[in-house]
């Protein structure tokens, strides 16, 4: 498990230690959630959560690793029932290039699972292309 190291009962806030102030009282749904997400212990923090936090670039040294072993114990029965959860899969491999040069054991560990799927949509399907284009060299 990648998120071994991850203490699941702390809040985003608690393991980065910063606190980020109230967002705007004009602010969107989206910075709302955020904000508010950042604040729940991480073993409270569905699938969904998890999608809009990564998807929004928020606290990925602690999240990837939970996001990514989630789609590794999902992927058999996922491949089984050909239902895959596109939305957080597409959000992981949509990260920053440099994102996954930071943590290329990850990056392993993502490719090793996209390598379990099958049926994958054709929107997915380039996502992963970019994904190993672009880390060929490490992957």
């Amino acid at each position: 498990m990648l998120a071994e190291s991850v203490d699941k009962e702390k809040s985003l806030e608690e393991l980065e230690g910063v606190t980020w102030p109230d967002p705007p009282s004009d602010s969107t749904m989206l910075v709302r959630s955020v904000h508010e997400l950042r604040k729940k212990p991480v073993k409270d923090l569905t699938v969904d959560n998890l999608r809009r936090l990564v998807g929004q670039d928020v606290g990925l040294r602690w999240l990837l690793p939970v996001a990514l072993d989630f789609l590794r114990e999902t992927a058999k029965e996922e491949g089984e029932t050909g239902w895959y959860d596109d939305d957080l899969l597409s959000a992981v491999l949509t990260r920053k290039e440099s994102t996954w040069r930071s943590f290329p054991k990850l990056a392993r560990h993502l490719d090793g699972t996209v390598r379990l799927l099958s049926d994958l949509s054709p929107y997915l399907q380039r996502d992963v292309r970019h994904f190993r284009d672009a880390l060929a060299d490490i992957l």
